[in-house]
């Protein structure tokens, strides 16, 4: 059997120009001789629709696609992920689903068994679950369909399954000779490492072939890295797809001589991958929302260095604009520092002191702040009067703003509300500060090796990192060493360990419970903050779901 898995890049709720890249798809493998092409889960809508799929128009262009595919599919089986209505008069309304076409119809359809609703997963809000272990017959083989979560709950892989029902087993014994699974499954650091050990082991245990097809592309804060994959019964990859770009990968099954396909397909790891996933998210979001171009402020600092060097990877350096804003706190290395790296990227620079805004602010306030002492309200003026200033160049040229503050600053609430949180995407967000040093590193390293000079200078990589909202203002005079505060917010975020926890690995009692307090106590500055890229397995946003307004401390150890 000739397959061909169509990695596709959606867009969510463009069925007109998703159906585009099926059609487009579906010629091409005809062409190559294909007998069966798969596409990603919720292909039609993109993934994830959330509320698009309450509205009845929205189902009913997604019916009218599928159908326009079945007619397009003449001697190719085509399977299509879409919803279809439940009939029942109990339970949710929809079904995610395949549509499995051929020469005009739909000749079956399969249902989605396992509904995440962890993370940033919500399925159940939506979709009844499926109980599903019919076998479809496709060419004269007996296949066992499933939708991407359907493949991740093997009891003897998993310390502890979230399923009591394990779709691939049951596909299995009931008779399957080979299985195919379609999925929209997101990116984070490490996960094709993960999916790899998990389908191999699979494929192993139930002595079947598995096919597997993933979305590609970014879709608000969520990244999928295609690599698409197949795996023969007894574990080795057969093919494998391109990551973080779309691919239509060809294989025959069995191959020929019973050999791996030779592939130059090699997915990427570590910081590599994180770099592509970041490049991707931003280019998609982007554009995706209709914006050509960018622009954000540039401090000399880290941050705004690496999400500018990331902005000019996904958007050309010509469609990013950077800005320099200094006080009478900037320093002349900050201010220098921003200038090499906008002429090194290649992108408009212009400066545009706030000193006379800022003087003005002060006078203004000074009738009110007689008296009192200088403090937070004082220094955050500036920020904010920078977030003013780039929301002018954002509404009058049409740029997206693009914020800069990093995981570890967005943690514990060191960023200024209607500041340096404007913007209309939160790059570097899930990055956290020891991290965004090694993407620097590897964005220089990557672009020596491309024949180019490093973008970042040196003294943005080795000074000590500061606001500059104050004289002679360094972060360590707020927060501890970076080293330590990323793997506290690790452990406390990411991890849900406790105060106590995180004390008994070594952690100074002090540090953590101050940390602890500050990452709960800036949740209503996260609510507001622009919507961020996910590449850890825990991202502030729609998949940590904590109350602003609560009472209960984790830094108490008692009742």
């Amino acid at each position: 059997m000739r397959i061909a898995l169509a990695q596709i890049n959606p867009t969510v709720g463009d069925i007109a120009g998703n159906l585009k890249k099926h059609l487009e798809n579906l010629e091409k493998a005809q062409a190559a001789g294909a007998q069966v092409l798969l596409f990603p889960e919720l292909s039609i809508l993109g993934y994830p629709p959330k509320d698009l799929l309450l509205k009845p128009v929205v189902l009913a262009r997604a019916a009218g696609a599928v159908e326009q595919i079945a007619k397009a599919s003449t001697n190719i089986t085509t399977l299509v992920g879409t919803v279809i209505k439940n009939p029942a008069s109990t339970g949710r309304p929809l079904y995610n689903a395949v549509a499995i076409l051929r020469d005009g119809k739909i000749v079956a359809t399969r249902i989605k068994s396992l509904l995440p609703t962890y993370d940033v997963f919500d399925e159940s809000r939506y979709f009844e679950p499926g109980k599903d272990s019919e076998i479809t017959p496709i060419n004269d083989q007996s296949v066992g369909v499933s939708i991407c979560e359907d493949l991740w709950n093997d009891e003897k892989f998993l310390e502890r399954p979230l399923y009591h029902f394990n779709p691939i087993g049951a596909l299995a014994q009931a008779g399957a000779k080979l299985l195919f699974n379609i999925s929209a499954s997101p990116f984070t650091l490490g996960k094709n490492e993960y999916r790899h050990q998990l389908f191999s082991f699979q494929a192993k245990r139930w002595n079947l072939p598995i096919v597997y097809v993933n979305q590609v592309g970014g879709n608000d804060e969520l990244v999928f890295d295609g690599n698409s994959v197949i795996f023969s019964a007894t574990g080795e990859i057969l093919a494998q797809g391109n990551d973080f770009q779309e691919d239509l990968l060809i294989a025959d099954l069995p191959p020929a001589d019973h050999r791996p396909l030779a592939t130059d397909h090699s997915p990427r790891t570590g910081i590599a991958s994180v770099n592509a996933a970041l490049t991707l998210g931003l280019r998609d979001y982007v554009q995706k929302c209709h914006f050509k171009s960018v622009v954000l402020g540039l401090s000399g600092g880290i941050d705004s260095a690496v999400v500018a060097a990331l902005a000019v990877q996904a958007l050309g350096k010509e469609n990013v604009m950077g800005v320099s804003l200094p006080s009478r706190y900037s320093s002349d290395h900050s201010k220098s520092d921003a200038s090499i790296l906008a002429e090194r990227l290649g992108i408009r620079f212009e400066t545009i002191p706030i000193e006379a805004p800022h003087k003005g602010m002060e006078t203004a306030l000074t009738p009110l702040f007689a008296g009192t002492r200088e403090g937070l309200a004082e220094e955050n003026i500036q920020a904010r009067l920078r977030g003013n200033i780039l929301m002018a160049l954002s509404n009058k040229f049409g740029h997206m703003l693009l914020t800069t503050g990093n995981k570890s600053e967005i943690a514990v609430g060191y960023c200024t509300l209607y500041g340096d949180m404007c913007g209309g995407l939160a790059v570097i967000s899930d990055i956290p500060k020891t991290m965004v040093y090694d993407l620097a590193r590897f964005i220089n390293s990557d672009w020596e090796k491309q024949g180019k000079l490093p973008p970042i200078p040196e003294g943005t990589l080795t000074k000590p990192p500061s606001a500059e909202l104050k004289p002679g203002q360094k972060d360590q005079d707020s927060l501890p060493p970076y080293d330590i505060l990323d793997a506290i917010i690790e452990l406390y975020v990411e991890d849900e360990k406790s105060t106590a926890d995180i004390v008994a690995q070594g952690y100074d009692a002090d540090v953590v419970r101050r940390i602890v307090r500050l990452i709960d106590t800036a949740e209503y500055k996260r609510k507001q903050m622009a919507p961020g890229i996910k590449v850890t397995s825990r991202a502030f946003g729609f998949g940590r779901r904590m109350p602003i307004a609560q009472g209960f401390d984790l830094r108490m150890e008692t009742l």
